[in-house]
């Protein structure tokens, strides 16, 4: 069965983001040692003690402190901290091995741009895990599950250093394919170009290969660029930051452009075809691999102030392309940015300067109209749960009544702060999302949670139980959801991609660093909310 396991990770891992099979590789740590850290996507399949002394013995899966790739004391303080309040010792094993995934082992680089570039600026190359690339959405996610931690620094090794380091290094990337989802280690690192999906894309506009890994267009990617920008700035009031920054500035403007072209629907107003500004193909057997209509998508309606994205958070092709989750999250980066950045870099350091600027008028203006366009177009009535959000639309009246595991999803709206978790209309999506309505809930006596054709039926991902505990204020449902996560790491001690339903020993990716991440985010936020859950047993 472990075999089994391995095996079936690996290609069900590779389909859903082409991921090659970790090749064997060490890191010598100075020129005058001979001590090697291990490979960790190896590492984490083994188990290593001391095990816990609950009652599934979880091992301890942080690399030796020499091994680390990169240590924040904040984090080790908090790390200590829960140990005296987290009683249950799997619960607390899980979340030690957990939080401090990213920095332990996915700061692959970081370092300062080479001379030539802007007032050599500080770079951080976060990978998604055992993928070596940087994912816009998930190197953003994996940095915000820190974000409680955040302090103004200037020191190169805080936490705020490596969240500079990493807005530059996707402003840098959005400026160069901004249609783009993943990119290689930029050249300072030394790090070779990881090996490419193997396949044969047609891409327009042309990405720049030395640059990209992959080049699926997610509109969730580029709002998390702008959500990544804007907690940094609310967490340290470092506005000098963004004003010295001219490289992040263009690439602000680059996003408002791109993404006003795809507000454009598929017909103009005399019935003639409008080209699109984003055209995909793949050479694949997998649907949700490519687009239809010559790599142009189903088509969008003209005129709904919504945004079209091709593909979907999970890398997945969008059935309609107005994807509402992802307008719903732009909307929020859009407003945050302009209102707490552009509003003092343009403003004289004063809220609501993003009014008077150019710039922060256009960021205001198309995020009420994509506000307007999801309230409007992408809301469905269900015959069970009344009125809901829909997954994707197309303005025509086409829509697709589910939710995936992926963030930016339908259940986690409220988390990056579009609507009020109490919100009726909230309150029906989320109903019908946790049941068998949606067709990717996943049922089974190990986990019920959502999943999505990433992976495909029956495997749930323990992500969206995550999301589920983190918009809930149900105690029973958060116990419930605790007992379920804690039950699926099949004893390895970390959060997998997705699970089989019926079996914690049928799972994908052994080593996802935002996924870790987020449960440790959780695991604070009950801390603030629900501290007396932490003090139970889940034996």
């Amino acid at each position: 069965m472990k075999i089994f396991t391995l095996i079936l990770s690996l290609i069900t891992s590779g389909l859903a983001r082409k991921k090659h099979p970790p090749q064997p590789q060490t890191w010598e740590l100075s020129s005058d040692s001979e001590f090697t850290c291990p490979d960790y996507s190896y590492y984490a399949y083994q188990k290593h003690p001391p095990f816990s002394s609950g009652k599934y013995q979880l091992p301890y899966q942080r690399p030796t402190p020499a091994c680390r790739k990169f240590n924040v004391s904040e984090v080790e303080d908090t790390i200590s901290e829960m140990k005296q309040i987290v009683k249950d010792p799997d619960l607390f094993r899980l979340f030690e091995n957990c939080f401090p995934n990213t920095l332990d082992t996915a700061i692959a680089w970081k370092g300062v741009a080479a001379k030539g570039h802007e007032d050599r600026e500080q770079l951080t190359f976060i990978t998604t895990g055992d993928i070596p690339a940087l994912w816009l959405r998930d190197s953003a996610n994996q940095l915000l599950s820190y974000l409680s931690l955040l302090r103004p620094s200037s020191s190169p090794s805080s936490l705020a250093s490596l969240y500079r380091g990493l807005i530059n290094l996707q402003a840098r990337y959005i400026l160069s394919s901004p249609h783009c989802n993943a990119f290689h280690a930029p050249p300072e690192s030394g790090i070779p170009p990881s090996p490419p999906p193997e396949t044969t894309d047609y891409v327009h506009p042309t990405p720049d290969p030395s640059t990209v890994f992959e080049c699926k267009y997610e509109l969730d990617s580029l709002a998390s660029f702008l959500l990544l920008s804007a907690s940094y700035h609310s967490a340290t009031n470092d506005t000098l930051f963004f004003s010295r920054s001219h490289s992040w500035v263009r690439a602000v403007d680059l996003i408002l452009n791109i993404t006003t072209a795809l507000q454009a629907g598929t017909y103009h107003e005399d019935g003639s075809v409008a080209f699109s500004p984003y055209q995909f193909q793949r050479s694949t057997s997998t649907a949700s691999e490519t687009l239809g209509n010559a790599g142009a998508g189903n088509p969008v309606r003209n005129g709904t102030g919504m945004v079209r994205s091709a593909f979907r958070p999970s890398d997945d092709a969008c059935l309609f392309q107005l994807f509402v989750p992802g307008n719903m999250m732009f909307a929020v980066g859009l407003e945050r940015v302009a209102e707490g950045i552009i509003g003092r870099v343009e403003g004289g350091g004063g809220g609501g300067g993003g009014e008077k600027s150019e710039r922060g008028r256009k960021m205001r203006e198309m995020a009420r109209g994509v506000r307007r366009g999801v309230e409007r177009f992408g809301r469905a009535e269900h015959w069970i749960h009344g009125r809901v959000y829909a997954y994707e639309v197309d303005g025509f009246g086409g829509h697709v009544l589910m939710d995936d595991a992926n963030i930016p999803s339908l259940l986690s709206a409220p988390l990056f702060g579009y609507v009020d978790r109490d919100d009726p209309i909230y309150q029906n999506t989320r109903r019908f999302v946790l049941s068998r309505e949606n067709p990717y809930y996943m049922v089974g006596p190990l986990l019920n949670g959502t999943g999505g054709p990433h992976v495909g039926p029956g495997m749930a991902w323990p992500m969206s139980l995550i999301v589920q505990i983190m918009t809930s204020d149900d105690d029973a449902e958060i116990v419930n959801c605790l007992r379920q996560i804690l039950s699926s790491t099949d004893g390895l001690g970390l959060i997998h991609e997705s699970i089989s339903s019926k079996s914690a020993s049928i799972w994908t990716r052994q080593w996802f660093s935002w996924t870790n991440g987020l449960f440790g985010q959780m695991m604070l936020d009950l801390r603030d909310r629900k501290p007396h859950l932490l003090e139970l047993s889940y034996q």
